[in-house]
C-alpha cells in the first residue's frame, strides 16, 4: 500500500517508525538522503559532472540534504553546500559534521554561487506552513532565481503540502518524498514536477489512510479471464442514456465498457441514439425507449438482466429522466453507476438501499448534488497564494477540500463517491479511500466522464467491489490518456483515442 498522506499523518508516521518499531531518527534520515542521491544520479546523471548545490535548511530537512551530499560527494560529484541561519536540530548538525568532514564544501553567506547543474532544495519539510521567511525565505528566492533545475526533498519550499497552498517561489523539476505522496504533491504538481516515492523502511501504512492506485495494486484488481469462459461470464452491462442530439455521450459509455472487458453490452436509448449505435458499435445489442417517466417493461426486464448499469451518460435533465430514473434505480438491487444527468435525481432517488451505487460528479456536480457539502474551490494552476491567503483546502469558502468531501458525501450518499479532479478521490462507507493521479489535461474534455463510466460498469459487471472497480476505472483511463498523448499530445487527444489505446493499459 503507498498512502496519500496529510502533514500531521506524515509526522505520524514518523514517529510510529521511531518510537514503535524502534528505528533511530538518524537511520532514517540516513536512508532518506541517500534515497535522494540516487534518484538525483538516476534522472539528472547529464548534470551532476557540472556540480551540485545543495540549500540546507536547519531543521531534519536540511539534514536529509546533507546526507544527500555526502553520498552524492561519495561517487565522485562536487558538491557545495548553502545554508540558512538558525538552531540546527541534532540529527542535522551531526550529518553536517559528516558531510563537510568528506570533502562537501561550504558556501559562506552573501558570497555568488558558481556554475553548477543542479540544485537541490532541503529548506523545510514536510509540515511547514506559510510564505518561508527570513533567512530561509531568502535563500529560496536564491534558489529560484539561480536557474538550474531543482530537486526538492518532501517538496518545493513555499507548498504546504497538507493543502497545496503555493506561496512560492521555488518550482521543483522533481520532487522526492518518503514512504507515500502527500496531498499537496497532487493538488499543486506543477509547482512539484515530477514526483517520486522512495521506501525508506517506515512500518506497515495505517490502513484506514488513502491508498494511491498504481500498476501494482491494478494488478491484484483487474478480473482475470479464464480459458472456459463464454460471453455470460465476462460480465453483462447496460448503459441507461443517450437522449437525441447525445448519442455520444451514451455510445463512449458503451464502446468503453466493451474495451474494458464486458461480454455483452446493451444500449437503452432514445431512437436516434440506436441508429447510430446501430450504424458505428454493431457488438452492442440495442433496445429503443422513450425515456419516459416510466421506463418501459423491456427496460426493467433489461435492468434484470444487467450485472451491472450504467444510468446517466447523455440522458437529459427534464423532471421525467428524474422520474425514469428514480424508478429505474429502485426496482433493482443491480450495480449501478451513477453519471451526469442521473445525478440531478439527487440523495433517495437512486435506489443505493437496494444495491450497490457509484456516484461520478465532477466539482459542478458535486455542489449540485450535495449542496449542503461545500468544496473548495481549486485556483488558478501555477498561481501563488497571495499572503495571507488560505489553502485549497480551507479557502474563503470555507469548503473542504476535495478527500474531506468525498468521504463526506460518501456517508450521506451510503455509496462510492468518486469525485473527479486532481487528483481524483474515490471514496465510500466504511472502507479504504482510493486515490487515481494517473492522467493529463487530454481529459478535460466532453466525452471523457462516459468513458470512465463505461470503464467501471465493465468492472462492476464482473463482480468487482463498487469503490475498487471505481479506482481501477479511474486509474486505469488515467494510463489510457498519458499512452494516448504520448502518441497524440494531450492538446489533440480525444475520447476515442483514450478507448482505442485501452488495450495497451492491459
Amino acid at each position: 500500500m503507498i498512502p496519500v498522506l496529510s502533514a500531521a499523518q506524515a509526522a505520524a508516521w514518523d514517529e510510529r517508525a521511531r518510537l514503535e518499531a524502534g528505528i533511530p531518527s538518524r537511520v532514517l534520515m540516513e536512508s532518506a538522503g541517500r534515497g535522494v542521491a540516487r534518484v538525483v544520479a538516476r534522472e539528472f546523471g547529464a548534470d551532476l559532472s557540472r556540480g551540485v548545490i545543495v540549500a540546507a535548511g536547519p531543521g531534519n530537512n536540511g539534514g536529509d540534504g546533507w546526507v544527500a551530499a555526502r553520498a552524492l560527494q561519495a561517487i565522485g560529484v562536487r558538491v557545495l553546500a548553502a545554508e540558512s541561519a538558525g538552531e540546527r536540530t541534532p540529527d542535522c548538525a551531526a550529518n553536517r559534521v559528516l558531510a563537510l568532514a568528506t570533502g562537501v564544501e561550504e558556501l559562506p553567506a552573501g558570497t555568488p554561487w558558481p556554475a553548477a547543474g543542479l540544485v537541490i532544495d532541503a529548506l523545510l519539510g514536510t509540515g511547514a506552513k506559510g510564505a518561508p521567511h527570513g533567512a530561509v525565505g531568502a535563500l529560496a528566492e536564491r534558489i529560484q532565481a539561480y536557474g538550474a533545475p531543482v530537486v526538492a526533498v518532501d517538496g518545493p519550499t513555499g507548498l504546504d503540502l497538507s493543502t497545496g497552498e503555493a506561496h512560492g517561489p521555488v518550482r521543483a523539476q522533481l520532487s522526492v518524498t518518503f514512504g507515500g505522496p502527500r496531498r499537496g504533491h497532487l493538488f499543486a504538481r506543477e509547482w512539484c514536477g515530477k514526483i517520486v516515492v522512495i521506501d525508506i523502511g517506515f512500518p506497515a501504512a495505517d490502513p484506514t489512510w488513502p491508498e494511491l492506485a498504481n500498476d501494482q495494486w491494478a494488478r491484484t484488481i483487474l478480473p482475470p479471464l479464464r480459458a472456459m469462459m463464454h460471453k455470460g461470464d465476462r460480465g453483462r452491462v447496460v448503459v441507461v442514456g443517450g437522449d437525441e442530439g447525445m448519442a455520444g455521450a451514451a455510445i463512449h459509455a458503451a464502446r468503453a465498457a466493451l474495451a474494458a472487458g464486458a461480454g455483452l453490452v446493451k444500449l437503452v436509448a432514445a431512437e436516434p441514439t440506436v441508429r447510430a449505435a446501430q450504424e458505428t458499435l454493431p457488438d452492442a445489442l440495442t433496445f429503443i425507449t422513450a425515456l419516459g417517466p416510466q421506463p418501459e417493461p423491456d427496460v426493467m426486464s433489461s435492468a434484470e438482466w444487467a450485472d451491472a448499469l450504467i444510468v446517466g451518460p447523455g440522458l437529459g435533465r427534464s423532471p421525467e429522466r428524474r422520474a425514469f430514473v428514480t424508478r429505474l434505480l429502485q426496482s433493482t438491487d443491480r450495480p449501478a453507476v451513477i453519471d451526469a444527468d442521473a445525478l440531478q435525481a439527487g440523495i433517495g432517488h437512486w435506489g443505493a438501499d437496494r444495491g450497490p451505487r457509484v456516484l461520478t460528479p465532477h466539482p459542478g456536480e458535486f455542489a449540485t448534488t450535495f449542496p449542503d457539502l461545500l468544496l473548495s474551490p481549486v485556483p488558478s494552476p501555477g498561481e501563488p497564494a497571495l499572503s495571507g491567503a488560505k489553502g485549497r483546502g480551507e479557502r474563503e469558502t470555507g469548503g473542504m477540500d476535495r478527500f474531506a468531501a468525498a468521504t463526506a458525501a460518501a456517508t450521506v450518499a451510503g455509496a462510492t463517491v468518486l469525485l473527479k479532479g486532481v487528483p481524483t478521490v474515490i471514496a465510500a462507507p466504511g472502507v479504504t479511500s482510493f486515490v487515481s493521479a494517473s492522467g493529463n489535461p487530454s481529459l478535460a474534455t466532453g466525452g471523457s466522464g462516459d468513458v470512465l463510466s463505461g470503464i467501471i460498469g465493465a468492472f462492476l459487471g464482473r463482480g468487482v467491489e463498487a469503490s475498487a472497480a471505481a479506482a481501477l476505472g479511474a486509474y486505469a483511463m488515467g494510463r489510457a490518456a498519458e499512452i494516448a498523448a504520448a502518441q497524440h499530445t494531450a492538446r489533440a487527444t480525444r475520447p476515442a483515442d483514450v478507448i482505442a489505446v485501452l488495450p495497451l493499459v492491459w
